[in-house]
């Protein structure tokens, strides 16, 4: 069940692939990014567009479900690849969340070629909104997803890296998994896969080296702080720690029985959601 608190509610160019055998399957574009940079984007829909940006160590095939549903909902759906994960490709070292983002804002300009919604999912949302901050033009608002407290319990970081590290039994894995993203009798085993270790490191890496101040506001444009209820990553004395910052452009939405996963334990409740909060920016 959801419960909601709304408080108020480079250069570069694209290349189209082929296209998919299927009429409903997700096509796929290549953009070439000034900053070295080449990113596979996933694509389907019609209508205001959305760019879905993945957790750390993994990538748009998270969202295979969620976006399916938001094509349904009458979205045009955008899933960058992160570099390193299908086709895209760039820099993995000595880059920080602006070279992210500006990977972004060439997709944004060549393939959505109109203002988007960020939608970005724990890690994502660090990317989400350094795009905000730093491509406003490109940005209608931004959705963080589950996104972490300013401080957040010790320890919770090393079952983030032991779930992406594939040289460890299953089973360890797993309980890290479950530990860390999923809640209480939601199955983690749909995350067991899909984890890219020289992702998570490169991600982490560029997360370090990018202040917080840089990012943390997102922008200027309204903000939809999508929480889970049972995230502990969001601890609940922290509910409103974006809203009271910025105030009146924040909108909160909690989703009950979900954990810092949230996208594969509730997907229809974050499709709800966002569309409740989108369709008041028109």
């Amino acid at each position: 069940m959801m419960k909601q608190m709304l408080t108020g509610l480079a250069l570069s160019c694209a290349v189209a692939a082929a296209s998919p055998a299927l009429a409903d399957a997700p096509r796929r574009v290549n953009v070439l990014v000034g900053n070295g940079a080449s990113i596979e984007v996933l694509e389907e829909g019609q209508g205001p567009a959305l760019v879905l940006l993945p957790s750390r160590g993994r990538g748009a095939d998270d969202f295979d479900d969620l976006a399916q549903r938001f094509a349904a909902a009458g979205y045009r759906v955008l899933r960058p690849q992160p570099r390193g994960i299908g086709g895209s490709t760039g820099p993995m070292s000595g880059i920080t969340l602006h070279d992210l983002a500006e990977d972004q804002a060439a997709v944004i300009r060549n393939v959505a070629r109109q203002p988007v919604v960020m939608v970005g999912h724990a890690f994502g949302n660090w990317v989400a909104r350094t795009t905000g901050v730093d491509h406003p033009e490109l940005v209608r608002g931004v959705v963080i997803v589950a996104a972490a407290a300013k401080q957040y319990p010790k320890g919770l970081s090393e079952h983030v890296d032991r779930s992406a590290e594939l040289s460890l039994p299953d089973a360890e894995r797993l309980k890290s998994i479950q530990y860390a993203f999923f809640a209480p009798g939601n199955d983690a085993r749909v995350w067991l896969n899909g984890w890219y270790p020289d992702v998570s490191e490169s991600q982490r890496l560029a997360g370090k080296a990018t202040r917080q101040s840089d990012w943390w506001s997102g922008g200027t444009k309204p903000l939809l702080d999508l929480q889970a209820g049972l995230d502990l990553f969001k601890p609940p004395a922290t509910r409103n720690e974006i809203k009271d910052e910025f105030g009146g452009r924040v909108s909160v939405v909690v989703i009950d029985g979900a954990g810092h996963a949230l996208v594969p334990e509730k997907p229809q409740d974050v499709v709800d959601a966002i569309a409740a909060w989108e369709h008041t920016l028109r």
